[in-house]
């Protein structure tokens, strides 16, 4: 009989075309639906993800859940998926879930945190993790700026998807910049994110701390409703998922 499980990821996504399956590309949801299809002799599993990371963007703890009809215990599962899965992907926990427990509808909030380095010295064995800055970052001006973005509003300016029908509308609770020996941190929570959306906010705010935008100018880019005005989209290598709220 089948049951629900509840899967906790990290992921290097350096050489993957983003979270989501696509046919002839490697995907993060493409390995392990092809590993664990294997594991139960089935065709095609069918694995949910919380959200869909870009192609290039890593992940500490992408939640998903899938069905499996399986006598292996949560930590067979595991041990068996990580055996068969690449290096740069692994499965940290496996739990049984409610019936109807959905990673994704059931997702009340997620945590993303960008990187950026502007020390004198660039750190080699990050160099994937992180964007390299040419000049010191004005980490004041950018948290000033980040109280604009702060709250519930129409994010359509930071939406890469110029075709979007439904609601740009969302709520970030809260963005910190922090500087700590050289990398700057900037972490974002909120109950949802449009497509590239941190991204862009990133880039924007970046753009802040090299004085070029002035803080208040992001207020007005928030209230274009126009992604032509805001910052340029941050490079994916940057960008990490931390935290997934249910």
């Amino acid at each position: 009989m089948e049951k629900n499980y509840k899967l906790k990821i990290s992921y290097d996504g350096s050489r993957y075309f983003g979270w989501e399956h696509q046919p002839d590309r490697e995907t993060i949801q493409g390995k392990i639906e092809t590993v664990l299809a294997r594991m139960v002799d089935k065709d095609m599993v069918d694995v949910i993800g919380a959200g869909r990371t870009d192609a290039g963007v890593h992940a500490r703890a992408m939640i998903a859940n899938v069905q499996l009809d399986t006598q292996m215990s949560p930590e067979e599962i595991r041990d068996y998926a990580n055996r068969y899965l690449p290096d740069d992907i692994a499965i940290l926990e496996v739990r049984e879930a409610a019936d109807r427990f959905h990673a994704r509808y059931k997702a009340v909030g997620k945590t993303y945190q960008y990187t950026c380095f502007d020390g004198p010295v660039k750190p080699v064995f990050d160099r994937k993790y992180y964007t390299p800055m040419d000049q010191e970052l004005d980490v004041e001006a950018m948290q000033e700026a980040a109280h604009f973005l702060e709250g519930k509003h129409d994010y359509k300016s930071f939406c890469g998807n110029s075709r979007m029908k439904k609601s740009t509308v969302r709520i970030v609770d809260t963005i910190t910049v922090r500087r700590r020996k050289g990398y700057v941190y900037l972490t974002f929570h909120g109950t949802g994110f449009l497509q590239n959306m941190v991204r862009i906010m990133s880039g924007t705010l970046i753009e802040v701390g090299l004085g070029r935008k002035r803080p208040e100018e992001v207020g007005e880019i928030l209230e274009a409703c126009d992604r032509k005005v805001a910052g340029p989209t941050a490079p994916a290598k940057g960008l990490c998922l931390l935290k997934v709220d249910y």
